[in-house]
């Protein structure tokens, strides 16, 4: 090679050295707690640090495979668990911001990142050598003295490896990694489709006269995302905070029909944003990966470490629950048809008519909605009433800390500390929703808690929500539902909060799918307990606390229409089972069995020209494929755990130990149900539901 060469070579290699010697994303992190430096993080280091991160990893593990010591726990189980710590330090504010603040630059950074990363973990699950080394240690397992902790990390290790073609042949593992690839492309299209077709639609009324029946408030927002765009009159959306209000309260018909159109037809029209054809790629690749990974269905795959365990389980429950819910829903609807009659209507209910009516009836029987109540739930105040609940059950405690660097100036960030001040961990709220959200409410974490050289690495959570935003004249008042939303993802960080396990992958939410749930919904039952409303439940204006009988109607109206609700979810979770039951590749038309699929749980008339399908993120982008009953069955676990709290005090602190103890604490170590028997001494049943809804 020339000199001339050799100092071009030099210069560029040094030139590289130093753009990765200034990326924040490669450097320990100098803010409190070491948090994610958001503040100098710019778009243009993520890709650089990616690349980086995935060579240490593959560095890391070509360590272990090259041991000469024989195989152990120790040199190979654990050292893989410590492995690609920088990955995750790098994936973790991307993959977080891809969900809640992104952008055209951050989508196409995620579809350039998506199938490296896919290749890369393939990379290191069909390494031969590596899971040798790993069988060796687990065909030991009964020879070894592992605590049950390191032994479920050994089954999850091997499980891993074994359940994503480490087993297969050379041309096998190949088509394993070009299927794999292919899929995580075509799921990460699927959900920015859903956030791009979202952000397109927008209505904009200059009738006030077409708006009759919509709150004051409501109608600000409006008027402030017509500001906004720099248009006047009235501005709609298909935001969640737009659409559920407006079909609630919207006297005209029209208008809500042609929402709800919009809203229920998203992804399916044509046009660029159209998921009908990734839906059939997606549920064919899955079907064609777990054919090659000895299953009939993507479902008997994934099902194997589930609580449910199979799929006949999981039909079991939905079925029971549809037997015991349906008729009680048909009353609902009757009800409600009856009630929309007396009033005028001189149609058969139809979906866009559902809230409204149901609203009405309600309004009517138990003198409560949503405007009664939204004054009693000022943000600020209902956080101090959520995060006050924790300190009565569990001690801890939360403080603002301006010195956290957020990645939105509408985020905030809490030191959480026990009853001693001892720090346990980093929360971040994220309240209202923006273009760059996706729509819903999660829980996430920035860092899992870990031990790490003997000491507890304590976590940074992070809870996104898409809630009511403040008005130019009344700050942010939240409905009943959205008071139930935040218990719910705050449940969630609890369980990723108080978590106390010795490694990253079985702490906090890292547990089956199937369980996962419980510590979220749990949460959401004191919801309409006086003792925790009285708590922080005071008018906005006044300072008065929530009247006794308002309370009293919240509890009475608590299961109205809760048979319909019920059969919601059971049409989520049986038409998530039927996408991945599948056992022949599908080519029909998407909506047609879709619709076949809910069939058994409509009580309203259905419309062949909608669909949910093409936006059901949370099974297509989501991590909830052959998971979505999860919701239901985590909802039986939920009910019959606060039985215990109801039978022995709602703060009693016997009971929040125990449940923090071998639940919250727990993350993964032992298998869910062994947990869940610690805590209740037997296992669930559906009565406590059943009773708690009413239904028997």
């Amino acid at each position: 090679m020339s000199q001339n060469k050799i100092t071009v070579l030099m210069t560029a290699l040094s030139l590289a050295s130093t753009a990765l010697a200034s990326n924040p994303l490669l450097e320990n992190y100098n803010t409190p707690h070491q948090t994610i430096p958001f503040n100098v993080i710019k778009i243009e280091h993520y890709f650089p640090a990616f690349e980086e991160a995935m060579k240490q990893h593959n560095t890391e593990v070509e360590l272990i495979v090259n041991n000469s010591a024989a195989p152990t726990f120790e040199n190979t189980i654990v050292a893989l668990e410590h492995s690609g710590a920088l990955l995750s330090k790098v994936s973790s504010p991307f993959y977080n911001l891809l969900s809640a603040e992104t952008n055209d630059k951050m989508q196409e950074i995620a579809e350039k990142i998506s199938p490296l990363m896919s290749e890369h973990s393939n990379a290191i699950r069909l390494n031969e050598k590596l899971f040798a080394r790993i069988k060796a240690v687990y065909n030991k397992k009964d020879e070894l003295k592992l605590s049950p902790e390191q032994k479920m990390l050994l089954k999850e290790t091997y499980d891993g490896f074994a359940n994503n073609g480490a087993n297969l042949s050379d041309s096998e593992k190949a088509t394993y990694r070009e299927l794999s690839k292919e899929l995580s492309i075509l799921t990460l299209q699927y959900g920015q489709n859903v956030l791009k077709e979202t952000n397109k639609y927008s209505l904009l009324i200059t009738n006030k006269a077409l708006l009759a029946g919509l709150p004051a408030d409501f109608m600000e927002m409006l008027a402030s995302n017509a500001k906004k765009s720099k248009k006047e009159g009235w501005l709609l959306n298909l935001k969640t905070t737009t659409v559920v209000p407006f079909l609630k309260y919207a006297e005209n018909r029209d208008l809500r029909r042609e929402l709800y159109m919009a809203n229920s037809t998203k992804c399916m029209l044509g046009g660029e944003f159209d998921n009908r054809e990734n839906i059939k790629k997606i549920v064919n690749l899955r079907l064609k990966i777990a054919n090659l990974l000895g299953h009939k269905s993507y479902a008997d795959y994934e099902l194997v470490d589930r609580m449910a365990q199979n799929k006949k389980n999981v039909y079991d429950l939905l079925d029971k629950l549809l037997i015991a819910y349906k008729p009680v829903a048909e009353k609902e609807a009757s009800e409600i048809q009856a009630y929309a009659d007396k009033n005028g209507a001189y149609f058969k209910i139809q979906p866009w008519d559902w809230s409204f009516y149901s609203e009405k009836l309600k309004d009517e029987k138990y003198a409560i909605n949503d405007e009664l109540t939204k004054p009693y739930f000022e943000l600020e105040n209902v956080k101090k009433g959520v995060f006050g609940l924790a300190t009565r059950l569990y001690g801890i405690n939360f403080t603002k800390n301006t010195k956290i660097p957020v990645y939105n100036k509408e985020v905030d960030a809490y030191d959480v500390t026990d009853e001693n001040g001892k720090f346990l961990a980093v929360l971040y709220t994220d309240f209202h929703p923006r273009d760059g959200k996706r729509a819903g409410a999660w829980m996430n974490d920035f860092k899992p808690q870990m031990m790490d050289r003997k000491i507890d690495s304590r976590p940074h959570i992070v809870i996104v929500m898409n809630f009511t935003r403040p008005t130019a004249s009344k700050p942010a008042l939240l409905t009943f539902d959205e008071v139930t939303t935040f218990l719910h993802e705050f449940g969630h960080s609890l369980h990723g909060m108080l978590t106390k396990c010795t490694y990253e992958s079985l702490s906090g939410t890292n547990v089956y799918r199937d369980f996962v749930e419980l510590p979220s919904q749990i949460m959401e039952n004191w919801a309409t307990e006086k003792e925790f409303l009285d708590g922080f439940a005071v008018h906005y204006q006044t300072g008065e606390k929530i009247p006794a009988d308002l309370i009293q109607k919240i509890k009475a109206s608590e299961n109205f229409n809760a048979a319909n609700f019920c059969l919601r979810q059971l049409s989520f979770g049986y038409l998530d089972m039927a996408w991945h039951t599948i056992e022949k590749p599908f080519h029909s038309d998407i909506i047609y069995y879709e619709k076949q699929a809910m069939a058994s749980t409509q009580i309203l008339p259905t419309l062949s020209n909608t669909g949910m399908s093409p936006t059901f993120s949370h099974i297509f982008s989501g991590g909830y494929s052959a998971g979505y009953y999860s919701y239901k069955w985590a909802e039986v676990l939920d009910a019959d755990a606060f039985s215990v709290f109801t039978k022995n005090g709602i703060f009693d602190k016997k009971t929040a130990a125990s449940f923090r103890k071998n639940i919250l604490e727990k993350g993964g170590t032992e298998h869910p149900m062994t947990l869940y028997k610690k805590f209740r001494g037997q296992e669930p049943n559906i009565d406590a539901l059943l009773k708690r809804n009413g239904i028997n």
